[in-house]
């Protein structure tokens, strides 16, 4: 068993074309022994987003602090605190931070 608080995950840059203001920590993983998934918390400064793309695994979201949009096609979606998204593989999305605050999410994905 691993008890620990999330910032003891070292913080991450993604340098993926298209992340703008993204800090990500894998809370949970493959160091850790998962075997099956990986949990990620991300933080997105007021403005920034990530790109809009795809993969081919699924995700799951738990929105934890601020405001924002999930983007997919022509929709977007508003998220707050406490919204859940399911992002099935290959769907197209992008986050985007609306608010005057981070915006906090944690995300799982299957460890491949």
């Amino acid at each position: 068993m691993i008890v620990r608080h999330y910032e003891d995950a070292k913080p991450i840059i993604p340098q993926e074309p298209g992340m703008v203001g993204i800090k990500m920590r894998v809370v949970i993983g493959e160091e850790e022994g998962a075997p099956n998934f990986i949990m990620r918390h991300f933080s997105v400064e007021p403005g920034g987003q990530s790109p809009y793309h795809s993969h081919p695994w699924e995700h799951e979201v738990f929105v934890l602090k601020g405001e924002g949009k999930v983007i997919q096609g022509d929709k977007a979606f508003g998220i707050s605190p406490g919204v859940v998204i399911y992002i099935s593989p290959g769907e197209e999305h992008q986050f985007v931070n609306k608010g005057n605050e981070p915006m906090e999410f944690l995300c799982l994905i299957p460890r491949m």
